[in-house]
């Protein structure tokens, strides 16, 4: 009897010990890559229509841009949750095209949250007096400034997919000179008047015909 509650005791023992090494702590739980696509998504036409159109969309949010090139592109927002609590979220775009004759690009997305709190700061006024020394007076100034107290990627699906959705609208109306698309458009814009233009001599040498026919 005694030995086996030895061997429980054991037996309990190391299950204690593997269920401990292997409960992940929160830190542990945002260090990990998966597989989910909650950062990207792809849209059709070049890296530089589906930035541009990256660029309509934060602009449609209040946020200002701070960093744009043809497939980077950065903007800041900020908030005021409260008289303390100040917010700011760095909005962070990279466009890559996708494998060459695809003709589609990858965004990839990355927002990071910082939160800062108003500190205070009180200071003394003091004067110099050459017998006694420096003299410290009741009266002072105090200062206010702002500390960042958190800083963190904002992981939520909607957030993103709220944003790729704006995406997706302003890429409709996004037409970049290298879009193959937008070339094909204007090339048949320009080769349309001269079919109207000819149309016109040939009706104008069909009533000469006409006139002469009858005299």
């Amino acid at each position: 009897m005694r030995r086996l509650f030895l061997y429980l005791s054991v037996a309990l023992s190391l299950s204690l010990v593997s269920a401990c090494s292997t409960t992940k702590s929160p830190s542990q739980q945002h260090e990990e890559f998966g597989a989910s696509g909650v950062f990207t998504r792809s849209f059709p036409g070049t890296e530089q229509s589906a930035c541009e159109a990256a660029r309509r969309a934060l602009l449609s949010q209040g946020y200002v841009i701070s960093d744009w090139k043809p497939s980077i592109l950065k903007g800041r927002r900020k908030y005021q949750h409260d008289a303390e609590v100040h917010a700011e979220i760095e909005f962070n775009v990279v466009c890559v095209a996708n494998s060459q004759g695809s003709n589609s690009t990858t965004i990839f997305a990355n927002a990071v949250r910082d939160r800062y709190s108003l500190k205070k700061s009180n200071t003394s006024a003091s004067i110099g007096v050459s017998a006694i020394g420096s003299v410290s007076l009741p009266f002072g100034t105090t200062d206010d400034a702002l500390v960042k107290v958190a800083s963190e990627t904002i992981p939520t699906g909607q957030f993103y997919n709220q944003f790729f959705d704006l995406v997706e609208r302003y890429l409709d109306s996004v037409q970049m000179p290298n879009d193959p698309d937008a070339e094909k458009k204007e090339s048949a814009s320009v080769k349309a008047p001269p079919a109207e233009q000819s149309a016109a001599p040939d009706q104008a040498g069909k009533e000469i015909s006409k006139s002469n026919a009858d005299n």
